[in-house]
């Protein structure tokens, strides 16, 4: 759970993102909005996004680039083309406004670079990995809540919890995420995957399919587990880990996920597959 926000750290901008990676994704987003958010303590110093080294001048490998899984269908011409991926803010951001609605995403997108940032965002879901440089959505203000009860009065010692009143905090991003129309989503995705194709190969990609990243993103986070309540944290230091090593080593996705507790993870998932069905098409 290392990184810069309590158990999974990532943030809304996770939750979104695995719920954004359906509304956001929609988009180019990063999905309906992943919220993760920082424990109580300072906010940690920022870590660098990971990503892959920018291609050298090193002999291309003699397999070439590997196959496309994935490929998208060509979206319906509509006369307007796409602007660079550059100046996509504002066309990605009206598009945003007529899926989930102007007042959602005033609130909560970053403005710049929106493209980018959800392709970095999805591109690191799969991994142990924080999201939080290049969140694609304003992190919210709420804090990580936890139970603690004192299990040894003569120590002080506590054994601390995640609370399931946590869930509440994305109450508002599930149900939006629930409302929307995964065809819409689908159609959005479509037609502006040309700036996210080009995103991808910028951040270091240039023979990889963004598509077939965001499917195994999708897939990554339909494994997430649900382990049986409660779930016991530790706090070595100013940021709250899991105790059970295996949740630790889990993806940023999974992670979130696993925050926003069991009955939002099965709603988040049933849009994923939803999503799934609509843009993972086995070549012909």
């Amino acid at each position: 759970m290392a990184g810069t926000d309590d158990p999974g750290s990532e943030n809304a901008s996770t939750l979104r993102i695995a719920a954004g990676l359906v509304l956001v994704l929609a988009l180019a987003g990063g999905g309906a909005w992943w919220y993760l958010h920082r424990s109580p303590a300072a906010e940690a110093p920022a870590v660098a996004e990971e990503a892959p080294p920018q291609a050298s001048s090193a002999p291309a490998s003699p397999a070439g680039p590997p196959p496309v899984q994935h490929p998208l269908e060509e979206p319906a011409a509509t006369g307007e083309p796409l602007p660079a991926v550059g100046e996509s803010d504002g066309a990605l951001a009206e598009a945003l406004k007529g899926l989930i609605g102007a007042p959602a995403v005033q609130a909560w997108l970053v403005p710049d670079e929106i493209a980018r940032r959800f392709v970095a965002t999805v591109d690191n879901l799969p991994r142990n990995v924080p999201l939080e440089k290049r969140r694609p959505l304003r992190s919210p203000p709420e804090v990580l809540l936890v139970d603690r009860t004192v299990i040894d009065a003569a120590t002080g010692a506590e054994r601390i919890t995640l609370s399931a009143r946590n869930a509440v905090r994305y109450d508002t991003a599930v149900a939006l995420l629930a409302g929307t129309d995964a065809t819409q989503l689908a159609q959005a995705y479509r037609r502006f995957y040309p700036l996210l194709q080009q995103a991808y190969q910028d951040l270091g990609y240039p023979d990889r399919y963004f598509n077939d990243r965001v499917v195994e993103a999708i897939d990554d986070l339909l494994q997430a587990p649900e382990p049986a309540a409660p779930v016991i944290l530790v706090q070595p230091k100013v940021l709250y880990e899991y105790e059970d090593a295996a949740l630790e080593r889990l993806s940023s996705g999974q992670k979130l996920l696993l925050r926003m507790g069991p009955a939002h993870a099965r709603t988040v998932k049933a849009k994923l597959r939803e999503l799934r069905a609509l843009i993972a098409i086995a070549p012909k």
